[in-house]
Order: C-alpha cells, then sequence, then structure tokens
C-alpha cells in the first residue's frame, strides 16, 4: 500500500474516534504489513496535529469516568494502550477528579445508601470497586 493510502485509511479511522498512536498503529499493521510506511504515516499525523496521545488520553479519562470506573483501571487501561504515563496521570490526580465522590457514588448506584454492617456484604462491596479501579485503600478508607 502506498504512504497516501495509509494516510487515508488512517483518517477514516480518526474521522470516528481518538485513538492513542499504538492502538492506530496496530489497526493499521493488521491491514498492511509495512511497518515503517505505518510509522512515517503516524509521524507525519502526529506533526500535522491529527494524532495526539494527550487528546486521546483526555477523552478517554473523560469518558471511563462518566462510566463509573476507577483510577487504577483507567490508569492500566491508558497503559495497554501505548500512553505514556506522564500524559495520564496529570488527568487522573485528584485535583482534577473527586475520586472519593465517585467511589461513594458507585458504590451508592450499586447497593442503595445504607453501608453494610455484616463483614461478608463489605467484602463483596469491596470488591466490586476494586473491580471498578478504585485503590483497595480508597475501598477501605470509605467503609471505615
Amino acid at each position: 500500500m502506498t504512504l497516501p493510502g495509509l494516510r487515508n485509511m488512517a483518517m477514516n479511522l480518526l474521522s470516528r474516534r481518538e485513538y492513542s498512536r499504538k492502538e492506530l498503529g496496530s489497526r493499521l499493521l493488521r491491514q498492511f504489513s509495512a511497518l515503517q510506511q505505518i510509522e512515517v504515516a503516524l509521524d507525519r499525523l502526529e506533526e500535522e496535529g491529527l494524532l495526539s496521545d494527550q487528546r486521546f488520553a483526555e477523552s478517554f479519562v473523560h469518558q471511563r469516568i462518566s462510566r463509573g470506573f476507577g483510577p487504577v483501571r483507567i490508569a492500566h487501561e491508558l497503559r495497554d494502550r501505548g500512553v505514556d504515563e506522564l500524559i495520564y496521570k496529570p488527568l487522573l490526580s485528584n485535583e482534577v477528579v473527586d475520586w472519593d465522590e465517585s467511589l461513594q457514588n458507585q458504590r451508592e448506584k450499586r447497593f442503595g445508601a445504607n453501608f453494610p454492617v455484616e463483614y461478608k456484604e463489605k467484602m463483596k462491596q469491596a470488591r466490586f470497586l476494586q473491580n471498578k479501579g478504585f485503590s483497595p485503600e480508597s475501598v477501605m478508607r470509605l467503609f471505615r
């Protein structure tokens, strides 16, 4: 495939949603085996401001927070998508998001306003919250 054809496919994908560089590269690699041409196309898209890990991370974090996920899970997912920690760490800080409030909202949404009294029920709720991506420390702090 030629570089313009590769670029057109990348632009087509980017017109639907934001991608990290790693994600877009993987998608293109499935169709084309020319890794060097893919890297050149990705570099050019970044230079033109059409591909941005920063913009992808902002969009991704906002989407995942709105779906009730916690900082641990979001950070893990961003790492898997090839986003640098220096990009996403500030987006997940307590100054940007009130994680304690989000944690409380997720617990209430799933289990209601009353806190559990029994140990077994506390652990059930704690597992749910940890699976949503909240740290064990913050979950235990919620139940104290």
